[in-house]
Parts: C-alpha cells; sequence; structure tokens
C-alpha cells in the first residue's frame, strides 16, 4: 500500500499519462474515466484514493465490495464497478452494491441480473464482456454472440446497457494488445449499427496498468488501473 503522498503523486502521473494517451489521438482527456481498482487493498485505502479525488472504484470480487462498503458506507458521489466474473449466486448483492457492472458474458447472467434489480431506485448500468482473444481461460461471450447478448440487454428493463468490455492478454510489449482493442471496438460499431443504439450504449472498457495507454488510443472510454496506482498487491 502506498502512503498518501505516494498515492497522489500516482494518481497525478496515471492522469497525466491519460491526458498525454489521449492528446495522442484527438480525444479530450475528459472522455476516459479512471477506475481505480481496489483488489486487495485496504479500505482505509479506498477512502483515502477518493478523498485525494478519485471519483469511480473498480472491485473484482462482490464480497470484498461488500466488507470495504460495510467499513466505509456508500461513498456517493463514488460510483463502483464490478470488474471481475459475476457468478449468478452473487448478482443479489452485486445488484444492490454496484453502479455498473463490466463482466455480463451470458443470456443465464443478464436474466438473473434483470430479475435481481427490479428492487433497485434506478436500472442497473451493465457492460458485456467479449472474449476477444479467444483464449480459454478468458470470460466473456464469443464475438459472434455479443449483437445477441446485446438485443436481450436492450429488452431487460431494469438494465441499461452502457458498453462492451474486453482483457487483452498480458504482453510485456503493450502493442500487443492493440489488435484486441482495435477488433473491440469494430465490433462495438458494428453491434451499436444492427442494433440501432446510440453511441451513449457503446463505451468501451478496456485497458489495465500495464496497456491503458493503448487502449486509449484505440478508444477505451473506462480505463481499469489498479497496480499503476496503488502499488503490487501484498
Amino acid at each position: 500500500m502506498r502512503s498518501t503522498d505516494g498515492l497522489r503523486d500516482q494518481l497525478d502521473l496515471v492522469r497525466r499519462r491519460i491526458q498525454a494517451a489521449a492528446r495522442r489521438c484527438g480525444r479530450p482527456a475528459e472522455a476516459v474515466t479512471l477506475v481505480g481498482v481496489t483488489k486487495g487493498m485496504p479500505a482505509e485505502t479506498v477512502q483515502e484514493a477518493v478523498r485525494l479525488g478519485l471519483s469511480d472504484v473498480g472491485e473484482n470480487r462482490v464480497q470484498e465490495a461488500d466488507a470495504k462498503q460495510q467499513v466505509l458506507g456508500c461513498l456517493r458521489p463514488v460510483r463502483w464497478h464490478l470488474i471481475g466474473h459475476l457468478q449468478r449466486n452473487k448478482a443479489k448483492l452485486a445488484a444492490e452494491l454496484f453502479d455498473v457492472v463490466h463482466s455480463v458474458d451470458s443470456l443465464a447472467l443478464v436474466d438473473t441480473l434483470s430479475r435481481q434489480a427490479h428492487a433497485r431506485p434506478r436500472p442497473l448500468e451493465v457492460l458485456i464482456q467479449v472474449n476477444v482473444s479467444g483464449e480459454p481461460a478468458t470470460f466473456g461471450c464469443r464475438p459472434e454472440e455479443a449483437a445477441g447478448l446485446t438485443r436481450v440487454v436492450q429488452q431487460a428493463e431494469p438494465l441499461t446497457l452502457r458498453g462492451f468490455m474486453t482483457m487483452a492478454p498480458f504482453a510485456e510489449n503493450p502493442e500487443e494488445a492493440r489488435p484486441h482493442f482495435r477488433r473491440l471496438r469494430q465490433l462495438r460499431d458494428d453491434v451499436l449499427a444492427a442494433c440501432s443504439l446510440p453511441p451513449e450504449a457503446g463505451r468501451l472498457s478496456m485497458g489495465m496498468s500495464h496497456d491503458f495507454e493503448v487502449a486509449i488510443e484505440e478508444g477505451a472510454d473506462l480505463v481499469r488501473i489498479g497496480t499503476a496506482l496503488f502499488g503490487p498487491r501484498a
């Protein structure tokens, strides 16, 4: 865990890198949302990051977010993002805890989340996770399934489609992730056209600590950054 000064410095550094990457491709830095991934970090670190201006917090596990929110309260106006794989038996709690779920990848999960989100005061925002790399160990629907899944989300009244998410295979050279990010962007464009959806339904969640600048250059609207902000996890 970084000290307060160290965390402030890293937040500033990551924001400057986001600005530079956006500038290189002619995009405003404000178009990119920094989601600080706090997996493995204590609640006090989340609280400090929020105090320093972090507005979006990402968690991989429902149970870990639950424990932190019990310590911290809801920390509004912070937005909580579930970025890890969601099991259907955790859908009820996820619908209670999170503002955005990035990892919707099956018809069964859409059905379960839709039923569990009815009790919410506002729709649950979701992104469809697509396994564009084809790696068997990576979660996400197949690219050819994305349009059908999108149509089902469109019909799920308690859910609002906000876009698409992917995870590129880790590589020492971030440039190796570029084709995967580009493929998701192209898939997003095709699905929005096929489903007659507006641009606001097509935000792209892609890029992590080691490759987020390449992701921004390829159109990322949300970047999920943990280690570059908080340091290595214990």
